[in-house]
C-alpha cells in the first residue's frame, strides 16, 4: 500500500511473454499488462546503449500517460557487435546474415529498463552482458533457422531456447539476455517504494 492507503499498481509495458514469466519468477505479477508501440528505429549514429535507453523510456512514457498514479514498467533488449544493432530479423535470410555475424564472436546484449512512478518521474537502468557464440556448423545453423525461433528475437536467438547451445560464455546478467534483468529490475522498484502483495 502507498502512504495514501491506495493499493500500488505495477502495469508491464510490454507484450513479452519473455518478461512476464521472468517477472513471476522472482514473485512479480503486475496488476496489468498494456504493450507500448513506438517507433524502434535507431536515429542516426545512436549508439546500441542509447538507443535502448530512450526505447525504454518512451516506451514507459506512453504507457504511463494512460496509467497515472500507477507504477509503469516498460523494457527494451539490443543486441549489438561493436555498435551495429542487430535487431529483429524480417525474413530468414537476415537471420542467417545475424547468426553468421555472431558466429565464434562475442557481441554485447543491452537491457534498458525503465519506470515511470506514481508521480511520474521517469527512472532508468542500463545493464550490459557480454555473450560469445561457439562457431557454428552450417549444420547447426541450417537447423536453428528451420525451428524459427529467430523470429521476434532480438538479434536472431533467444539464449533460454535452441540458441543456448551456441553459447560458450556468458559475463554478466542471464536474465537480461532473456529480456529483463532481474536484479536491477527489482531493486529499482524497491528503490521507489513499489510493494508487491
Amino acid at each position: 500500500m502507498g502512504g495514501d492507503g491506495r493499493a500500488q499498481r505495477l502495469i508491464l509495458a510490454s507484450a513479452s511473454p519473455r518478461r512476464l514469466d521472468l517477472l513471476g519468477q522472482v514473485g512479480v505479477r503486475p496488476d496489468a499488462v498494456d504493450p507500448a508501440h513506438v517507433d524502434e528505429a535507431p536515429r542516426k549514429r545512436e549508439k546500441p546503449e542509447a538507443l535502448a535507453r530512450r526505447l525504454a523510456c518512451d516506451k514507459a512514457l506512453a504507457v504511463a500517460g494512460r496509467h497515472r498514479g500507477d507504477f509503469v514498467l516498460a523494457a527494451d533488449t539490443v543486441v549489438a557487435l561493436g555498435n551495429r544493432v542487430l535487431g529483429k530479423p524480417e525474413d530468414e535470410r537476415e537471420a542467417r546474415a545475424f547468426l553468421t555475424l555472431l558466429s565464434g564472436r562475442r557481441h554485447r546484449v543491452i537491457g534498458a529498463i525503465c519506470v515511470a512512478d506514481p508521480l511520474g518521474g521517469m527512472h532508468d537502468r542500463v545493464v550490459t552482458t557480454a555473450v560469445r557464440f561457439k562457431r557454428l556448423s552450417p549444420v547447426e545453423m541450417e537447423r536453428y533457422l528451420a525451428s524459427g525461433e529467430w523470429r521476434d528475437k532480438a538479434g536472431g536467438y533467444a539464449i533460454q531456447g535452441l540458441a543456448g547451445a551456441f553459447v560458450a560464455w556468458i559475463g554478466g546478467s542471464y536474465s537480461n539476455v532473456v529480456g529483463l534483468p532481474l536484479f536491477e529490475t527489482w531493486t529499482l522498484l524497491e528503490g521507489l517504494g513499489w510493494r508487491h502483495g
